[in-house]
């Protein structure tokens, strides 16, 4: 199985988001990952989702959203050939002691404190996958309250898309 991050450049309208994860659902494809916004031109939005499958599958999820008329482009983005990142919030249990030892973690990840309360304290990370798991796994000996991801963004590094 093979986990690829799809680029869809979409009308930015009604229900387009209905209609693409609708078009998941109803091929029974998993999404493992889904961020949208808009885009520089408000009437485009990018969704940017991860979805892991053997070739025959990625191959016909690719085909599947090309054929949606709201989908303008999609694009696979490349670890090579593209820049992605996500955001994470974790909240942390933690005593005055475990604190130090956690804000020592995050400075060396470039996270930041966002809340510090008596019982816990919330880090705020950002960037790519491999970043992320790397400043999680360090906090394996604490507990971890919460966590919330923003899911992976990302754009093709340093020509537009469109210049294919």
């Amino acid at each position: 199985m093979k986990t690829k991050v799809l680029s869809l450049y979409v009308e930015n309208t009604a229900g387009v988001l209905s209609r693409v994860s609708g078009m998941f659902s109803r091929r029974g494809y998993n999404i493992d990952s889904l961020s949208v916004g808009v885009t520089e031109d408000p009437k485009y939005s990018r969704m940017t989702v991860v979805v892991t499958g053997d070739d025959k599958i990625l191959t016909q999820i690719k085909s599947q959203l090309n054929k949606l008329e709201d989908v303008k482009s999609v694009v696979e983005l490349k670890n090579n050939e593209s820049v992605t990142r996500e955001l994470v919030l974790i909240k942390i249990k933690a005593d005055a002691t475990e604190r130090q030892q956690i804000i020592s973690v995050a400075n060396v990840y470039r996270a930041n404190i966002v809340d510090v309360s008596q019982e816990s304290i919330m880090v705020e990370i950002t960037g790519n996958n491999n970043k992320v798991e790397a400043f999680k796994s360090l906090l394996e000996g604490f507990e971890i309250q919460e966590m919330v991801r923003t899911g992976i963004t990302g754009l093709i590094r340093g020509r537009a898309e469109s210049d294919d």
